[in-house]
């Protein structure tokens, strides 16, 4: 999906998966998001697990990695994974890359329905899938990772990013970063204390991967929507009204990681605050 003037970038699958809508939609009423989204018999709704691929100044840089293939088959069905098109590898394979090709991983943050494709088994041990790539995480989220509490320590699974440590291929960096003239991070606190969205721009055209920033296109509509994910609504609340504007104001392509409604989209002002029209 080449978008920008001298800029390449794809969106890659890892597949799908099945989420609470409690967790989706936190304090939202039932009643009023299952018209929006409509939930299955266990009230799960569909998750996409897209990644970015990225071309950018003779790097191939990939933004987040899913699940992975280190899932259990019981976690697996549990977590209803569907991957009609195969992993995001497959994908990878198909626009002629394979896991030695990339030079730069991006996490946006450290849960493991975004950084699970880190590593993949080797054995019984769990080594980086992208040999030669350097994996950038920020300081703080490695922090939170590494030490986790009873809320978090079930999505932070030291299996994958210890290894990245392990292996010298982990690059900690502190607030907003640039990783090419054309890409860099931004750290969105909210979903967690330091999560980042990926920003590309080129040619006056600006892109963004905004991960769990904005969940589904309804949290970015609505600065009330707040997952049950969010380590700190409020902040969440605060950081979505700042990029509201900020996205409009650049008439910015919207890049949602989970949304299987609107994966691209652009941000509009109406009457009653701001939209996401498919783009």
């Amino acid at each position: 999906m080449p978008y920008l003037q001298n800029l390449e970038f794809h969106i890659l699958s890892d597949g799908f998966f099945m989420a609470d809508g409690g967790g989706a939609f936190g304090l939202v009423p039932r009643v009023i998001w299952a018209d929006l989204l409509a939930p299955d018999d266990k009230n799960r709704v569909p998750f996409a697990l897209n990644c970015l691929l990225i071309k950018s100044e003779g790097k191939n840089i990939l933004v987040d990695t899913g699940y992975g293939s280190k899932l259990t088959p019981k976690m697996s069905q549990l977590l209803g994974i569907n991957r009609p098109n195969g992993g995001l590898l497959d994908d990878l394979a198909r626009h002629g890359l394979a896991p030695a090709d990339i030079d730069v991983v991006i996490n946006t943050h450290l849960h493991a329905d975004h950084c699970g494709g880190n590593t993949r088994l080797a054995g019984d041990s769990a080594v980086p899938t992208f040999p030669n790539a350097v994996y950038y995480v920020q300081r703080l989220e490695w922090a939170d990772a590494i030490a986790p509490n009873e809320r978090t320590r079930a999505t932070y699974l030291p299996e994958n990013f210890v290894p990245l440590s392990d292996s010298n291929q982990l690059n900690l960096i502190s607030g907003n970063t640039v990783i090419t003239g054309q890409v860099r991070t931004a750290v969105t606190r909210g979903h967690t204390r330091a999560h980042q969205i990926v920003i590309l721009e080129d040619g006056g055209q600006t892109a963004v991967f905004v991960a769990d920033m904005s969940t589904l296109h309804y949290h970015l509509q609505r600065l009330a929507w707040v997952t049950g994910y969010d380590v700190e609504p409020l902040e969440s609340i605060e950081t979505k009204r700042y990029w509201q504007e900020w996205l409009a104001f650049r008439q910015a392509l919207v890049i949602f990681q989970h949304d299987t409604q609107i994966p691209t989209g652009r941000l509009v002002a109406g009457d009653k605050g701001y939209k996401i029209e498919p783009a």
